[in-house]
């Protein structure tokens, strides 16, 4: 069976205004326990280094169809796909970019003809698409076509590619007749605060910073928003970095036995328990309810200081 993957694009220009926000934030959770529940920590930490710009950078000099297998060979490599050869085309299409998932080892990419002259989201769309072909030979999907391609921006930034489809977010001028107009421009289905935040739990996991690699002032934006909301996830009850007001609540609801925003207690035969999600992989921690201690994500590895 062959299935077509797109890569969405979002002219706010032209199809509406850009969504901003964290309007997926479930389902990009629920994506990154899938992906290392899939790999397993030691098969994520093999892309702890990111694509670096200098590999995707596609100068107008170059011929048009070289430089998009050379770019989309870097992802393959990236990605460690074997034996998988993208032949890259260009159309007019809706979207940015699709792929047909098929047995292999060829995978027919198409990109949309705009990219025949802005070659600056070349690396971006090609990302998306690859890693389509990449969780195909994994298995791994999501229900719903929305939901599958949120998985798949959450896979591509999280495994090292995805900085580029949030630096394909920009805002610039435009003259359009005798006008002085400005337009925005993103990739993918995440929001860029989104795609921010999914960069920032990477740089968290991996010490990963790729701030300095944006051309885009507004992708630099979005970026430093998805850190902040990134950084929030470090201070919910019951890890020990939690502020006043979540500790106090976390105390009544102890004594209550009444669930928290993402906490619920449980009786043991050892005692009461509490369970809570992981602030890296989002699965979900059971620790003994007894105070100051040193609790490690059984998915990822992660290492917490919790005050239960």
């Amino acid at each position: 069976m062959v299935e077509r993957a797109d890569t969405g694009t979002s002219p706010a220009a032209g199809g509406g205004a850009i969504v901003h926000g964290f309007p997926h934030l479930g389902t990009v959770r629920a994506a990154l326990t899938a992906l290392y529940r899939r790999l397993s920590a030691d098969g994520v930490d093999r892309f702890a280094a990111s694509v670096h710009p200098e590999l995707v950078d596609f100068p107008a000099d170059e011929d048009l169809y070289l430089g998009a297998q050379r770019v989309a060979r870097v992802m393959v490599q990236h990605f460690r796909l074997p034996d998988a050869r993208m032949v890259v085309s260009f159309r007019d299409m809706v979207h940015a970019g699709n792929v047909e998932l098929a047995a292999g080892p060829e995978y027919f990419i198409e990109l949309h003809s705009r990219f025949r002259t802005d070659r600056r989201d070349v690396g971006a769309a090609l990302a998306h698409e690859v890693m389509h072909v990449y969780l195909h030979r994994l298995g791994l999907e999501f229900a719903g076509t929305r939901d599958n391609e949120i998985l798949t921006d959450t896979a591509t930034a999280y495994l090292g590619a995805g900085w580029l489809l949030l630096d394909a977010y920009r805002e610039e001028a435009a003259i359009r007749g005798e006008r002085l107009m400005m337009s925005a421009y993103k990739l993918g289905y995440l929001t860029p605060e989104e795609f921010g935040y999914v960069l920032a739990k990477r740089a968290r996991a991996f010490g990963d910073d790729i701030e300095p690699w944006f051309r885009s002032a507004q992708a630099r934006d979005a970026y430093r928003a998805g850190l902040a909301r990134a950084g929030q996830d470090l201070k919910v009850a019951p890890l020990a970095a939690a502020g006043w007001a979540a500790r106090r609540r976390y105390a009544r609801d102890r004594r209550s036995l009444t669930s928290g925003p993402d906490y619920s207690f449980e009786a043991a035969a050892t005692g009461l328990r509490v369970s809570f999600p992981c602030p890296t992989c989002f699965q979900r921690i059971r620790v003994p309810s007894r105070g100051r201690l040193r609790a490690r994500c059984t998915l990822c590895r992660t290492e917490l200081d919790v005050d239960t």
